[in-house]
């Protein structure tokens, strides 16, 4: 059965959101198994970002190792995202939790300057972290419906090379920055993989609730084999959950159809 046939028979997107790209890439070979959807078109990646971030700051020596530095939440931080962002909060737990503040705290720690070298040297996207026009905010948010704009394609070679070892940073910090990424073990699989949600901004600056954005990237590995993928979807309705969250749920779920047929 081919991979396409797979992917049909296996859905479980929820009905509320489209599939815009699902992808899978041998990381050993480069080889593509499978490729649907539009998967060139780039958008922002939301707290997918983290992962080069987490690259990046280790690299440049404001992270250390999963549990350090620990940082304090402080009045005027973004709290939006529950208890889990108003607690002290180390590497492990940004990631886990995608807590924007520390994103924040290392972004302005790191500088624009930098942060556009980096990216331009992991191919990410357009690499541009100058923020939304008009409000100097690159650096607090201009990977979240803003500025910095990335296709699944360029998620995909930026992991593969990750996973690899391949890109232009010490090993360390490669090694460091996978180890924080959150893994699920599905059958005979580790999946690891960040989570990515954000809403389009309407002509007034609103945020259209009912067409966010849902990312799920990573690699997932079996034995000597390693797959890296990207799921990316966009909602046609508002819902109660993350979209990145039920775009990671409904991956997970097909998973094993894509890959064992």
């Amino acid at each position: 059965m081919s991979f396409a046939l797979m992917l049909s028979s296996a859905s479980v997107l929820p009905a509320q959101a489209n599939t815009i790209c699902t992808l899978i890439t041998d990381a050993l070979t480069g080889t593509v198994l499978l490729e649907e959807g539009d998967c060139g078109s780039r958008v922002t990646p939301a707290s997918t970002f983290k992962v080069p971030l987490a690259v990046m700051a280790y690299d440049a020596g404001i992270l250390t190792d999963a549990h350090h530095p620990r940082m304090a939440f402080r009045t005027g931080d973004p709290d939006w995202g529950g208890a889990n962002w108003t607690k002290d909060t180390d590497p492990a737990a940004w990631m886990r939790y995608s807590v924007l503040w520390y994103s924040q705290r290392i972004t302005q720690t790191m500088g624009t300057e930098a942060l556009t070298r980096y990216a331009q040297g992991f191919g990410y996207g357009n690499a541009d972290f100058s923020g939304d026009p008009g409000f100097d905010n690159g650096l607090e948010r201009a990977w979240i419906a803003s500025s910095l704009q990335v296709s699944p394609r360029e998620q995909a070679a930026f992991l593969r090379a990750l996973v690899m070892d391949a890109l232009p940073v010490g090993p360390e910090a490669m090694e460091h920055a996978r180890q924080i990424v959150e893994a699920h073990r599905i059958g005979d699989w580790m999946v690891h993989g960040k989570t990515g949600a954000a809403y389009p901004r309407r002509a007034d600056r609103s945020f259209d609730y009912a067409r966010g954005w849902g990312w799920y990237v990573g690699w997932a590995q079996n034995g000597g084999r390693t797959l890296v993928f990207v799921r990316l979807t966009q909602a046609r309705e508002r819902s109660a959950g993350s979209p990145g969250i039920l775009t990671r749920d409904a991956f997970l779920q097909q998973w094993p159809g894509l890959v064992e047929p």
